[in-house]
């Protein structure tokens, strides 16, 4: 008891030290003693789901996959949480840059006693790299028709406020044009598999045996002709290399 006591008594002023310490460093730190940067950074961290998929080459990658998956008629495998997770480390070897990019402009535009609208500022800044990814992999074509439609909903009087640099012209362009690719690349990744096909399917109807179903009997030799040609390899350097 009498040790307990001791202890007590030591541990008493540290205690009080550590409490006198704490509203301080708390007052040092970067977002605690800030309310605005808090409430931003809050906003921010509730927007990364939405913007790693619709604002990065996500979509993209992922519907080019599961195409993929379809076309070997493999049915589910590789399993969807495989293919996604191939989508989100694909994804995240393109966006490195853009990423890098974007937090050097943040850290070299911040300011420790920023306003708010000074965030809004350095906010502006650092965004300006990823608007202009989605610039250069977004078509013209959807951004002019996007930046028509955008006109159009503000009316004549507000029509000169949007201009074809604007996130709420750029974003579904960029949006529209992945998908639009993605299909295509679907649609070319199809025709090989779709040619076997059609050969299996001849070759058994040559040979009498209706009652083989041709796509269980092309499926192993689908599987050979993708791994023949190293297909997983092959479609990843196209997907990245397609956003040089």
């Amino acid at each position: 008891m009498r040790r307990l006591l001791f202890a007590g008594a030591l541990l008493a002023p540290c205690a009080a030290l550590a409490g006198e310490r704490i509203p301080d460093l708390v007052n040092q730190s970067t977002f605690a003693g800030r309310p605005v940067g808090m409430m931003v950074l809050l906003v921010v961290m509730s927007l990364v789901p939405f913007a790693a998929v619709m604002l990065t080459s996500f979509s993209k990658i992922a519907v080019v996959l599961s195409i993929a998956r379809s076309a070997m008629g493999t049915q589910q495998s590789p399993p969807t949480i495989v293919l996604t997770g191939l989508a989100v480390v694909l994804s995240a070897h393109i966006m490195a840059p853009v990423l890098e990019a974007m937090f050097e402009t943040g850290r070299a535009t911040w300011d420790e006693s920023a306003s708010g609208a000074e965030l809004l500022t350095t906010a502006g800044k650092v965004v300006q790299p990823l608007r202009d990814f989605l610039t250069k992999h977004g078509g013209a074509e959807e951004r002019a028709q996007f930046l028509d439609l955008s006109r159009e909903l503000r009316g004549p009087d507000r029509a000169d406020e949007v201009s074809e640099d604007d996130l709420a012209v750029v974003v579904p362009a960029f949006v529209i044009t992945e998908l639009k690719e993605a299909f295509q690349i679907g649609f070319l990744i199809f025709l090989p598999f779709l040619v076997l096909d059609m050969v299996i399917a001849n070759v058994l109807l040559a040979l009498g045996m209706q009652t083989l179903s041709p796509s269980q009997v092309s499926l192993p030799f689908k599987l050979l002709l993708f791994v023949a040609v190293d297909g997983w390899a092959l479609l990843a350097r196209g997907l990245v290399l397609g956003y040089r």
